[in-house]
């Protein structure tokens, strides 16, 4: 109850002990399906479920029953106009990351925007081309196809020109994508995201970015540099470029650098006055539309040389079936490609559900988009996933579901059907500058780096080893070396967690480190120990050696030593070197005792002390024989905080117990606190208690386990000075009998701290 005018509240409750809350408080059973019931009800099937099986596999009949075409069809139809302009444009750039003919990046903004408008759950988001995505298959397509070399033996590319043979191998490495992202869709398993922390993918995108921009040099300088793929591919790609620097065309690198201060003043000024502008200045497409004229004006092309866009053919091409000898070749880098493409396009899903109040399914984006990559590769598009900035911009301007999203695709269509000649004369710097200026918010993530160190040393490593292999190493390899180390660190975390020693807040039943407070009670014999993670076969041995570091001594030398002792003692009262008194042992021989050097038997040194055959029971505190030496033990109580354990493994739980029997054997009594019901169960069904470690050792909180102690030995806890100087008092009420007193010096019905 709360107390009328103080924040404060008394309780009046039993002690309890695990066993006796059992007791007082039934348990609802609870039945638990077996794994063969959840196969039942996996393939169960009645008109129920078949119905929310249809809306789950096709969202788009969940939200166009609610859509209000009054107030969101002119905000969706700005916003697809707005995205399809960015669209084609991002189309473009990002076709020559991956080293394809720029009218397949087209292709990829126009057919799994189709096939994500009816399988998505996510309003939002624009599908098409990312330009980490497209990194990684450009280091596919030049490892297949180099710009200098023949290519790959490859089933299927005889007949074809260099281009023919570069858009195989996307479209197959795209196909095989949506095959893996198809397959964890239908196999449920899109929680694999959530091993991709926000750190790693931060790092990660870093690293992509860094790649993004050498590869986007040869274009802003007007270089020609073959692609390289593999590990330390970006350093032979920089020695290339500084090698030829001198052959820089003036006129790439003037055009580029004009777009660049242009795009990126306009994008600023975008981002400043938001909230006063009704849609954003698309400052990409005024550019590029101007860049397109000014070249086709002047004639760039034939006066200084420059690579443009070139002829882009209208249409569309007939379907193509995958090459199945490029999956061969491909599977160990397609993996990561479907893992880092649903993880990007996921987490923006995420944040746009959660600002809009809608709820997004991982297993459903799965399948999703791995559809829309099947479907999209059969028509010579490259793998889909979703570029911030474009989602960022479809949001911006009002978009309010996927409609608009198939509005941009429209605005695509169009172009490649119908005014896709008029980007002939575009220069590829236009793009190259463009796709840096988009590279902006993912570069700028190297600040995370001093907040991390500041906050979080582990997760800072988890950035760094993961940005500097993803750079060194390549994408692919980079994400595998990044998710090493994160899970290294999870490991180490749990491995080495930060145990302490707790002690009582004065006037209170709270219990906290002792090292951080100092008006703290800690009574005589007794140790509180906590250990802040799961206990499993990694660091059962470090919670042990804790343990020791807490307590002040190693139980099983301890238990060695008063064994030894026994033996010494036996022999010499045979002797008649020692005999026992009414005040104890006496020595009767004049010489000093010499220790026994007899090692036989040395694994009953590790059993209980038996005090068989002796006069009297030793008391190993008080004085013992001359040249017998036992260490001290000054503890009678230790407390285990078991409330932050989640879970024991087999190697966890026979080291437990191990260590348990080791401190029951020199009489420190043990108690377990706060422990997981589940955890209690699995003990009693691996057998773990006998007759040393009793199920009476577990208490329901670290206070009921303290209060218990006070009650058994109250002498010992009066030896404090300021004892009876706490004034807050908790309230303690046995069953069977009347409030009682815990302490002399405490009012009645009241135990003091």
């Amino acid at each position: 109850m709360m107390r009328q005018g103080a924040k404060q509240y008394v309780v009046a409750r039993p002690l309890y002990s695990e066993e006796s809350f059992a007791e007082e408080h039934v348990k609802v059973y609870r039945h638990r399906k077996t794994i063969l019931d959840h196969i039942k009800q996996y393939f169960t099937c009645d008109a129920k479920r078949a119905k929310n099986a249809a809306l789950s596999l096709l969202p788009v009949i969940g939200w166009m029953k609610i859509y209000q075409i009054k107030e969101w069809l002119v905000s969706d139809i700005v916003s697809g106009v707005s995205t399809g302009l960015v669209a084609v444009l991002q189309g473009l750039a990002y076709c020559l990351l991956a080293s394809l003919p720029p009218r397949y990046g087209l292709f990829s903004a126009f057919f799994p925007v189709i096939i994500y408008f009816f399988l998505g759950t996510s309003r939002h988001i624009s599908v098409g081309p990312f330009p980490v995505l497209c990194l990684m298959i450009g280091s596919v397509v030049t490892r297949l196809v180099p710009d200098e070399g023949p290519p790959a033996n490859i089933t299927g590319f005889e007949g074809l020109n260099t281009d023919e043979q570069r858009v195989l191998v996307a479209s197959s490495v795209t196909f095989l994508v949506g095959i893996m992202q198809l397959a964890m869709g239908v196999l449920q398993v899109g929680f694999v995201v959530m091993y991709l922390s926000d750190t790693l993918v931060s790092g990660f995108t870093t690293a992509a970015a860094v790649h993004i921009l050498v590869s986007q040099l040869k274009f802003v300088l007007g270089l020609q540099v073959p692609g390289i793929s593999g590990p330390l591919a970006i350093i032979y790609t920089l020695e290339i470029i500084f090698n030829k620097i001198t052959s820089t065309n003036v006129c790439d690198l003037v055009i580029a650098l004009v777009i660049m201060v242009v795009v990126f003043i306009v994008k600023e000024l975008n981002d400043r006055f938001k909230s006063k502008l009704p849609v954003p200045i698309p400052i990409e497409v005024i550019m590029t539309v101007i860049a397109c004229g000014i070249s086709y004006a002047f004639n760039f092309r034939a006066k200084y040389g420059i690579d443009t866009v070139g002829h882009i053919p209208k249409g569309y091409e007939s379907p193509m079936a995958p090459n199945l000898h490029i999956f061969q070749e491909t599977a160990v880098e397609a993996f990561p490609m479907a893992i880092v493409g649903f993880a990007v396009a996921f987490s923006v899903a995420k944040v746009y559900s959660v600002k809009h109040d809608y709820t997004i399914d991982g297993n459903q984006e799965l399948i999703a988009f791995g559809v829309s990559n099947i479907f999209g590769a059969s028509f010579k598009s490259f793998a889909a996933s979703t570029a911030l900035s474009r989602s960022a911009v479809q949001e911006s301007t009002g978009g309010k579901t996927q409609v608009a999203g198939l509005l941009s695709a429209i605005i695509v269509m169009i172009v490649t059907l119908a005014i896709g000649f008029l980007l002939d004369p575009l220069p590829k710097s236009v793009l190259g500058a463009v796709v840096i200026v988009n590279l902006k918010g993912m570069l700028m993530q190297f600040r995370d780096i001093p907040y991390l160190w500041r906050r979080d040393r582990p997760d800072c490593v988890v950035w760094i080893g993961t940005c500097i292999a993803s750079i060194l190493l390549g994408l692919d390899l980079g994400l595998a070396v990044g998710l090493g180390v994160e899970l290294v660190s999870v490991v180490l975390r749990t491995q080495f967690p930060r145990c302490s020693v707790l002690a009582n807040i004065k006037g209170t039943d709270i219990y906290r480190d002792r090292k951080d407070y100092c008006e703290i009670y800690e009574p005589v014999g007794v140790k509180i120990f906590r250990i802040p993670s799961p206990i499993f076969f990694a660091n059962i041995e470090f919670f042990r050696s804790k343990l020791v570091e807490a307590i002040g001594f190693s139980p099983l030398r301890v238990l060695r030593k008063r064994n030894k002792a026994v033996r010494m003692i036996r022999k010499l009262l045979k002797k008649g070197d020692l005999q026992w008194t009414s005040r104890g042992f006496m020595t009767t021989s004049c010489g000093p005792i010499k220790e026994s050097e007899d090692e036989s038997n040395m694994e009953d040194l590790d059993l209980p002390t038996d005090f068989k055959d002796l006069p009297a029971r030793i008391d190993w505190n008080g004085e013992l024989p001359s040249n017998i030496v036992v260490p001290r033990v000054d503890i009678h109580s230790l407390i285990l905080d078991f409330a932050a354990v989640s879970f024991l493994d087999i190697s966890a739980l026979k080291g437990l117990k191990t260590a348990l029997k080791e401190l029951i054997r020199v009489e420190v009594e043990v108690y377990i606190v706060a422990c997981d019901p589940y955890i209690l169960e699995k003990l009693h069904n691996c057998c773990f208690f006998d007759d040393e470690v009793q199920p009476s050792i577990f208490f329901l909180t670290l206070h009921d386990a303290m209060l218990h102690i006070i009650e058994k030995y109250p002498d010992s806890t009066e030896k404090k000075s300021d004892f009876d100087k706490i004034i807050t008092t908790v309230t303690v009420h046995n069953p069977g009998a009347s409030l009682r007193s815990r302490d002399k010096y405490a009012p009645p019905s009241e135990t003091k701290f």
